[in-house]
């Protein structure tokens, strides 16, 4: 039997990869010979670079500026295509990350993408011709400004010199100076993985959204929400083209200056990433399907990466058994999707707290588990 063991990151508790090894654990118990194959999945979030990684993408790290200026070392990953086209894959969270920052309105106002623009044009010193950005648990509410600041636009006040870096501060930009940007934005192809559709700025934007989770109280909110909108404003007076689209507000806006400045698309991240790293090959060898992930609830059935896997395996008549921390969706709506058999680390672990603690532990207990009495 040949088993494709694709599940997402255990927020909290394991990596995409860490799950997938616990749950060939299982699965070996139950059918020592069978052939399992890890095979970690992402929707364009965090755990798109180590999707990318194990699916044999070339491990890069750099020293880059945190997200309120302290110096972190950044993984990103490149690999070169048979025909010569080289591909770089970036996370805002590894250079411009919420857990490098601690979330407090001033820290909401300062963070920024600066780290990120580093990493970009590390990927451009490295002759990339396509650039995959993975967008999610970022700590900025910047447009993106910073990333380009890094690439050499200069975005000015009034008086013409140039802003703070940080969202709070884009309320104060009156022009940009674009002269010294990286020509060679203009020759690359940025693929944004993007799967919510919020727009840059308004009640459903990045600021009223997002930055709460970030640390912004009511009066960094309606800020960052004004810079965001004098910063929209901006760039299309500088370029002519209107950024406030939906998806432009995921990950604090980042997509917006690329929207602006290159040729840059909005992707659904699963369909993104599962093109990137070969998932549609691996589903075509395959005899069964085991994927999952942290909590299986209502907002996986939008498309999160376990589901939409689900789907595609369903297309193909490929079974799906699905193993997650916890289950809050029902049988029926599960297999809608294709789904035969399913578990949860709470039906075997003592406890909410022993299940986070020890999730590899329970993860193979629950797939052997499960596979038994499929």
């Amino acid at each position: 039997m040949r088993i494709l063991i694709a599940p997402d990151k255990f927020k909290g508790s394991l990596t995409a990869a860490e799950a997938a090894s616990a749950i060939a654990e299982g699965v070996l118990r139950v059918y020592p010979n069978a052939v399992a194959t890890q095979f970690p999945i992402a929707d364009g979030g965090e755990g798109t670079l180590e999707a990318a990684v194990s699916a044999g993408y070339e491990e890069r790290l750099n020293a880059v500026v945190g997200p309120v200026l302290t110096p972190i070392g950044a993984v990103w990953a490149l690999r070169t295509e048979a025909g010569g086209a080289v591909t770089a894959v970036i996370e805002t969270a590894q250079a411009s990350g919420l857990a490098h920052v601690e979330p407090t309105p001033e820290n909401a106002l300062r963070a920024h993408s600066y780290g990120c623009g580093q990493l970009i044009a590390a990927a451009l010193d490295a002759g990339a011709t396509e650039i995959v950005l993975g967008l999610g648990g970022s700590a900025m509410t910047d447009g993106g400004s910073g990333a380009l600041r890094a690439l050499g636009l200069k975005p000015l006040d009034t008086a013409g010199n140039i802003v703070p870096l940080g969202g709070g501060s884009l309320v104060d930009v009156a022009a940009v100076d674009a002269t010294e940007l990286d020509a060679r934005l203009g020759r690359v192809r940025f693929r944004i993985a993007v799967d919510v559709r919020n727009p840059l700025y308004g009640p459903e934007g990045a600021a009223h959204v997002f930055a709460p989770q970030k640390g912004a109280d009511d009066d960094a909110v309606e800020q960052l929400d004004a810079g965001l909108r004098n910063w929209a404003s901006i760039l299309r007076e500088t370029t002519g083209r209107d950024i406030n689209i939906p998806g432009a507000g995921a990950a604090g806006g980042f997509p917006a200056a690329f929207l602006a400045f290159s040729d840059a698309a909005l992707e659904g991240g699963f369909a993104l990433v599962a093109g990137l790293t070969g998932l549609a090959e691996q589903l075509a060898a395959a005899d069964l399907v085991i994927t999952g992930e942290g909590s299986m609830d209502s907002q996986s059935l939008t498309g999160k990466a376990p589901i939409a896997l689900a789907a595609a395996a369903h297309e193909r008549g490929i079974p799906v058994i699905v193993v997650a921390g916890r289950i809050l969706v029902t049988v029926e709506e599960l297999a809608e999707h294709g789904v035969v058999a399913a578990a949860q680390l709470l039906d075997v672990a003592p406890s909410p707290e022993d299940a986070v603690a020890q999730a590899a532990k329970y993860l193979t207990w629950a797939t052997s588990q499960v596979l038994e009495g499929a």
